[in-house]
Formats: structure tokens, sequence, C-alpha cells
């Protein structure tokens, strides 16, 4: 599989994977009983999407979970600041940081 490709589905999966765990968390905290259900339905109906779209492939999925964090970390920012209005702080960014550089470690040695 094409670098580009995989890059493309690992960054659909995070997208799934946090906007589904964003979906579960507007429906922890909605108001209504409907509301809630409808945002753990959706919620879980986009996991699912991640779970399919990220173990579709042939792949080792062990051999990616690394590069496939970098991806999850940098939507679930995203999202967190986008959606719920959250700024990251120093030891976030920080952490952060890490975590892409480990993410490019392993990138780097699976070549």
């Amino acid at each position: 599989m094409s670098a580009p490709l995989t890059t493309l589905i690992l960054f659909v999966a995070a997208l799934l994977e946090a906007g589904g765990d964003a979906l579960i968390r507007n429906g922890l905290h909605a108001t209504t009983r409907p509301a809630r259900f409808l945002f753990f339905l959706l919620g879980a109906s986009v996991l699912f999407g991640y779970g399919f779209v990220v173990n579709s492939p042939s792949w080792k999925f062990g051999d990616l979970l690394g590069v496939y964090v970098v991806f999850f970390f940098i939507t679930a920012q995203l999202i967190s600041y986008f959606v719920f209005g959250t700024t990251p702080g120093k030891p976030l960014l920080l952490g952060g940081t890490l975590i892409v550089i480990g993410g490019v470690i392993i990138s780097i040695g699976n070549q």
C-alpha cells in the first residue's frame, strides 16, 4: 500500500475515532433523553466506522499503531479546540510533541 493512501486511511480512522468519542461525550452531557440517545447512536456508528476503516487494510496493525497514535492525538486536540473550546496547555503541548517525535521515529524505523 502506498504511503499517501496509508496516511489517508490513518487520518480518516483518527477522525472517526476522535469524532465518535466527541459524540459520546456530548451524549453524556445532553439534557434530554432523545438528544442523549441520538448522540450515543451516532457515536456508536462512527466508532464502528473507525473500527472498520482501521482494520480493513491487510497491514499488521501493531506496525502502524505508533504512527496512528500521532494522528489520533492531533485530531483529538483539534476537535477539543474547535468543538469544545479547550485550549491545550504547555504540558499537553510538550507531551504531544513527544508523541509526534515518537511517531516519526517509528515511521523511520519501519522503512
